[in-house]
């Protein structure tokens, strides 16, 4: 028995806690059926003096801080025991908790920006000075933070790995700052030691949007940065930015996230540039900047792996092709051999080819090249300031090998927690394909897509992706900072603009060219988009049972629903006004997405119904009884307002399509047996109708599944998983995608691309099936939050013959393994320590209540087919 993994808050950031009083959570693995009844914490500091607290309780989930809270700087050495039948574990491996700066009046660094270079058509700064060691040094750490983002080194070596730090957040109220160790680069150091920071336009002074406007934040780079050593005898010196400063220029003459970077090999980079740096620096006077710095909550960009180039090709045009076999986000790291001083080198980039050439007419107004001129003899090429999303490479100015090229793989380094596999090859690639869309757009924000003139947190995207992101990755610092950024963008009047961080509040106007759908009015009230205020950090609650995240978005949510309802009206029909709508609706022609078949009306008062619904609960579980009151009837309302407009008695829903079928019945819309059933039947007959073939768009799309399953045919909802065709999940495995495709037909049969202005090969919104996947075809899923209870139930109807997922809740490992042999079904049932499961096979028998441990079951299988499979959302697994 053992604790094997001991964190505070939601794991990040490693050093530099921006919370007082950090929750604390545990796992507990080989107590066998057993269940923890006490713990205890152990608090150690630097000093060796120690505080104990125990408690007889079972939790070990975001467990309450015991201990005074942190002050500034302060820091901690945790560990933690649990007591199983009376039996103790050994302590934990040590937790180290060290708190950032938490008051204002911490900084005395203040913000400093280059005065006579580093404008918007200038190269990126280095900003640099110099400090000297005054004795030995016991510790130092470097808080840091850029309007722009930053890459730092001491003494000529990089401080940390980050990527684009500081982030993207909604500048103008969250500006996250870095805390990092920079003890080892400063100790035994002597004399003169540079500090040098390359500034880059990043989010923050970079192309945004399509109509590629670099200033939308601001138009002066600069740069915080306050170094703090702490030396063996004491006493403590502070360096940090003010105007003794000195800035220069450096090699990259040009960086922008969409147009990629310019980079001129022969002069000097990085910490190499702080050498020549002599020009002057301003002080900016601005002390709402300090008052908008936070801590990060969820991990950094990071590169997360490498790929080898697949094969090198020649297009009909005679231009070198790379392809690294994989669609991704990130760089080319090139090595050049010999190459001739002052020659230049190009790699442009696209996801696909078309015709055998690069396919870039997607990216739109993104150019996604960087170039390289070289300083001569063998070199590495790599930028450090952009990223593209590309499986293809074009390469001119050089000739390399086949192992001079690499693909770097950039992505917020997120703790993988989901695992997935069956029967079928081609749905084993399909679940890649979401965690391969996923990886590529969970660049700091949960972007639509990572490749255009575009690269927005769109809304609804994650919305929509929200349970299949929880299952597939730990999100829970990714997104609850997100969300901080969407209340921080949030109108007075509680709208959500469609894209957080919000820089569309200035594009009211033109939508990209081809599209027509953007309002002229102030884009804030989009249904399915800015119920992500209710529906993100429900899904939070349901997957890792945080009321932390409820709380702390609690006015967020209830300012949305009464949005709603002003717009509504007393018909409690929401009717009037932009909707997306059920979006991209395969039925939608190529340059108007939003023409769905689904009314938009009843899509929109649908989810009025859901957002309150969530509301109601979000306020029970809070203890806020009056509101949850409130708005249970405000719910129950709207819901009886859908029936009266848009169901009939037998169950017809009003515009007959699947999207609405789904919604309806997902969420438990109908008041009578008769519409339930008529309702369950009609979506059936649509499904065969379309032959096992998709007819929903982003907002149907995610529920069909379960709302087939709900309605008593989990074999039509296999059938349609399993349809090779277009339009449908595997027609785009099939033509060979790596990644989720925006639309069902990003590329036509004939290997073209779709003739929309609106096409991406990397979107993750049609990969929420993938939850469905975990939930339904393997069997595993939450029953309560946080995986506290857990219901395993495979959907096995007979088309898939095995299949397993594991995943690592808050509890620790859950998993399921399923196999049909002959006429049984095997399953082996892993349930961490502190939870229970409920086992429902697909046999003659009762479901089963077990315990932590591993369990086995061989039954006679009984396939899960027609009505006897029906259920009501209430019952079973936490859905959507």
């Amino acid at each position: 028995m053992q604790i094997d993994r001991f964190v505070a808050e939601y794991g990040h950031p490693e050093l530099g806690t921006g919370v007082a009083a950090p929750r604390l959570s545990w796992t507990l693995t080989g107590a066998g059926e057993g269940t923890q009844t006490a713990y205890e914490l152990e608090a150690r500091r630097p000093s060796g003096a120690s505080v104990t607290h125990a408690a007889s309780s079972p939790e070990s989930v975001l467990v309450p801080w015991p201990f005074e809270p942190l002050a500034s700087r302060e820091r901690l050495e945790l560990r933690v025991r649990a007591e199983v039948g009376g039996a103790w574990s050994p302590w934990s491996a040590p937790l180290v908790v060290e708190a950032g700066l938490l008051d204002d009046a911490d900084w005395s660094a203040r913000f400093i920006s280059p005065r006579d270079l580093g404008g918007l058509d200038d190269g990126a700064p280095v900003l640099t000075t110099d400090v000297a060691p005054s004795g030995e040094v016991a510790s130092a750490r470097l808080y840091v933070t850029a309007l722009g983002t930053y890459t730092a080194w001491i003494g000529g070596t990089r401080v940390g790995d980050d990527v684009l730090a500081p982030g993207w957040t909604a500048y103008q109220e969250r500006l996250r700052y870095q805390t990092h160790d920079v003890t080892d680069l400063l100790r035994g150091q002597h004399g003169d030691v540079p500090i040098a920071v390359v500034l880059g336009n990043g989010w923050y002074r970079g192309e945004l949007t399509w109509d590629l406007r670099r200033d939308r934040y601001g138009d002066r780079l600069a740069l915080l940065a306050q170094l703090e050593i702490t030396y063996t005898d004491g006493r403590v010196d502070v360096v940090g930015t003010d105007d003794t400063w000195r800035a220069g220029p450096t090699g990259v003459l040009a960086d922008d996230l969409y147009q990629g970077q310019r980079t001129d090999l022969r002069e000097p980079r990085g910490a190499a540039a702080a050498a020549g740096a002599s020009g002057a620096v301003d002080v900016l006077d601005d002390d709402a900047l300090i008052g908008r710095l936070v801590a990060p909550l969820g991990p950094p960009v990071r590169e997360v792996v490498t790929l080898p180039a697949r094969e090198i090709l020649t297009s009909p045009s005679g231009e070198l092709l790379v392809d690294f076999g994989q669609n991704l986000v990130g760089w080319v790291r090139l090595r050049v051999r010999d190459g001739a001083a002052g020659s230049e080198v190009t790699v442009r980039h696209a996801e696909v080819l078309e015709n055998g050439e690069l396919g870039v007419r997607p990216l739109r107004k993104a150019r996604a090249i960087d170039t390289y001129v070289l300083a001569g003899g063998d070199e590495v090429l790599e930028p450090a300031y952009t990223f593209h999303g590309f499986r293809y490479a074009e390469i001119t100015g050089a000739r390399p090998d086949l192992g001079d090229l690499t693909a770097v793989v950039v992505s917020s380094d997120l703790r993988r927690t989901g695992e997935f596999t069956c029967s079928d090859a081609d749905v084993n690639r399909l679940h890649e394909n979401v965690v391969w869309g996923m990886r590529g757009n969970f660049v700091d924000v949960p972007t639509d897509c990572p490749q255009r003139d575009e690269r927005l947190g769109w809304t609804g995207d994650i919305e929509v992706f929200t349970p299949a992101a929880s299952t597939l990755f730990d999100v829970q610092g990714f997104l609850g900072s997100w969300l901080a950024d969407l209340a921080a963008d949030q109108r007075p009047d509680g709208g959500v603009p469609f894209v957080i961080p919000d820089v569309l509040h200035e594009t009211e106007q033109e939508p990209s060219e081809g599209e027509t759908e953007l309002p002229r009015q102030r884009p804030d009230a989009a249904c399915g988009w800015a119920d992500a205020a209710t529906v993100v950090p429900w899904t939070l609650y349901e997957r890792y049972g945080d009321t932390g995240v409820l709380e702390r978005q609690y006015d967020s949510m209830r300012a949305w629903v009464e949005k709603q309802r002003a717009l509504a009206g007393p018909s409690l029909l929401w009717d009037t006004g932009f909707q997306f709508g059920d979006w991209l609706d395969p039925t939608a022609p190529p340059d108007r997405p939003a023409d769905a078949q689904a009314d938009p009306a009843v899509v929109a008062t649908a989810y009025f119904h859901r957002s309150a619904d969530l509301l109601a609960r979000t306020a029970r579980v809070l203890g806020r009884d009056d509101d949850a009151a409130t708005y249970e009837t405000l719910a129950a309302d709207v819901a009886a307002a859908f029936r009266a407009a848009y169901v009939s008695d037998d169950g017809r829903v009003h515009s007959d399509c699947q999207t609405v079928y789904a919604l309806a019945i997902t969420w438990d819309l109908f008041a009578t047996d008769e519409q339930r059933s008529g309702a369950g039947d009609r979506l059936a007959e649509l499904v065969r109708e379309a032959a096992f073939h998709v007819s929903t768009g982003f907002l149907g799309t995610p529920v069909i599944l379960d709302a087939l399953c709900l309605a008593g045919y989990p074999d039509l909802a296999h059938s349609m998983l399993l349809t090779r065709t277009n339009p449908s999940w595997l027609y785009s495995v099939s033509m060979g995608a790596t990644t989720i495709w925006e639309r069902w037909d990003s590329m036509l049969p004939d290997g073209s691309i779709n003739p929309g202005e609106m096409t991406s090969f990397n979107h993750y919104a049609y990969g929420a099936v993938a939850d469905w996947l975990y939930r339904s075809v393997a069997g595993l899923a939450p029953a309560a939050p946080g995986y506290r209870e857990i219901e395993v139930r495979p959907l096995a109807t007979g088309q898939l013959t095995h299949a397993s997922a594991r995943v690592q809740t808050p509890y620790g490992e859950a998993g399921v393994a399923w196999r049909i042999d002959g006429d049984r079904f095997v399953c082996d049932v892993t349930v961490p320590a502190g939870t229970t499961a409920t086992v429902a096979l697909p046999s003659d028998g009762p479901a089963e209540q077990v315990g932590p441990g591993h369990h086995e079951f061989d039954v006679r299988f009984v396939p899960v087919l027609g009505r006897d499979a029906a259920r009501t959302p209430k019952e079973g697994t936490l859905l959507r």
